[in-house]
This record gives structure tokens, C-alpha cells and sequence, in this order.
């Protein structure tokens, strides 16, 4: 099944994850992206919560996004800031691109919504070509103990003082041999105390090991590749970290 994020999901995020935002990504963006003046690609942009600010530190960006309803929430939230960036309704699978680019960014674990290994492959082998040479790639991988925890939690979010947004979650269906989890996403819209609408979504995720990426990103065609833990830019991952970034090069070209 394919993950997407629907009216009421789209809703969620950005009440949860609003504009600016950071878990330490936003910074850890802005300084690895400082010595690229050139375009700058974000696959899976959702509601713009990294990529705005980098448009209004001055980045070049343009972005794509499966779900139309958390484009939306970009293209409103650009409209109030006078941004009009690039923003277009595509897939990993199908996306295309007129330019190349000085770097790709795919923060906060996007990359792992590509469930199946050689789709996955295919999509780094995509971007490697993307990239203008000596460009980078620098994307995130959750720890895999934050996709295999049990959940089954109800949470919610005040809309006002008459509605309501919940979001339950199952415990996730773990396929070890294909190293991916599967969760039941139930989020309802309530209002004095009575249910509007329901929705219910799929949620696939798919986790790496460090080693695994390494060796998938060379495959690819990447040099140079760093990773880092915990946003730290040059601290080496570790046990502790729940985020581990990747940054990778594509060849510079040899001729003067």
C-alpha cells in the first residue's frame, strides 16, 4: 500500500510540525547547504516546515510532493510569506526535472517512505544523475527502534474551543525480512463532542542499516559519503542518536 497523507493527516502535520519548526534539522540543513548558490531540490516537501526557511535564508529550492492536501498547506504558507517557489504534484516513482542541482535534501526520514529495496536504489541512482557534479545529497534515517516501538496511544490537537483533532495509531506489523513496519493511522475530526469525519491511513516505512545505505549510495555512484548523528555535523553516529544524516557526493567532473 502506498503511504499518503490525506485531508485529515495533512491537518495533523501542520498542526504538529507547523512552519519552522526543528529538531535540530533546520540548522543542521542551513549550515551543510551554505556553499550551494545553485538550485536545490526537496523530494517529499510536505507542508514546508524545513524548506521555508531555507527559502528565507536564501536558498534556491523547488520541491515536490505526493499529496496535494499538504501542498496546499506549502503554497499557502509561502503565499503569506510573498515566497513562489517551484512546488509540483509528482512521485518518487514518476518525478521529473528540467534542471540539475547543487543538492538534494530529503530531512526527517522521508527517504524511508520508499519501501522497496530496488525502488529505493533506482530513486538513489535518480538523484546521483540529478545532481550537477560535485553536488550533494544529504538526506536522514530514523533508528530503527523508533519505527518498532509499539504505539496504540491516542493523541490530539485543539483546533478552538469547540474542535478537536485525534490521531490513534496501532502498534506496528513488523516484516523483519524485508525490514519494514506497517501501522494503522485513525485520525478523526470532532466537534462539541461529536464526530465529523474519519480517516484512516496506511503507514509503510521501511529502515537501514548504516553500513546498508553506505554500500546502496556507492552502488549509486556517491563518493565522499559522511554521516552524522543527532544533527551533529562530524560526531559519529551512534546508539543514542535517533536521527543519522548522509551526505554524499556525486564526482566532480575532471574537465577544466
Amino acid at each position: 500500500m502506498e503511504n499518503r497523507y490525506g485531508k485529515l493527516a495533512s491537518w495533523v502535520y501542520h498542526l504538529d510540525k507547523p512552519i519552522g519548526r526543528s529538531f535540530g534539522d533546520i540548522e543542521f540543513y542551513r549550515d551543510r547547504l551554505q556553499n550551494y548558490s545553485g538550485p536545490i531540490l526537496e523530494p517529499a516537501v510536505g507542508n514546508g516546515r524545513v524548506f521555508i526557511p531555507l527559502l528565507e535564508a536564501g536558498f534556491q529550492l523547488e520541491g515536490f510532493d505526493a499529496s496535494e492536501d499538504m501542498l496546499d498547506y506549502c503554497r499557502r504558507e509561502c503565499a503569506a510569506r510573498q515566497l513562489s517557489p517551484l512546488l509540483t504534484f509528482q512521485t518518487f516513482s514518476d518525478f521529473q526535472a528540467t534542471t540539475t542541482f547543487d543538492a538534494i535534501i530529503m530531512p526527517a526520514g522521508s527517504f524511508q517512505l520508499v519501501t522497496q529495496a530496488k525502488a529505493a536504489q533506482d530513486l538513489l541512482r535518480k538523484f546521483h544523475d540529478l545532481l550537477a557534479p560535485g553536488g550533494s545529497l544529504i538526506l536522514d534515517i530514523d533508528h530503527m527502534k523508533g519505527l518498532l516501538e509499539p504505539s496504540g496511544a491516542m493523541r490530539r490537537w485543539r483546533v478552538n474551543e469547540r474542535e478537536l483533532l485525534t490521531l490513534t495509531s496501532s502498534s506496528p506489523e513488523v516484516d523483519y525480512a524485508n525490514q519494514t513496519s506497517f501501522s494503522c493511522l485513525r485520525y478523526e475530526h470532532w466537534k462539541d463532542g461529536a464526530l465529523l469525519t474519519t480517516e484512516v491511513d496506511f503507514f509503510n516505512l521501511r529502515w537501514w542499516g548504516i553500513n546498508e545505505l553506505c554500500l546502496a549510495l556507492k552502488e549509486a555512484g556517491f563518493d565522499n559519503i559522511e554521516i552524522s548523528g543527532g544533527y551533529q555535523h562530524g560526531k559519529p553516529p551512534s546508539n543514542e542518536d535517533l536521527i543519522f544524516s548522509f551526505e554524499a557526493q556525486r564526482r566532480p567532473s575532471t574537465n577544466s
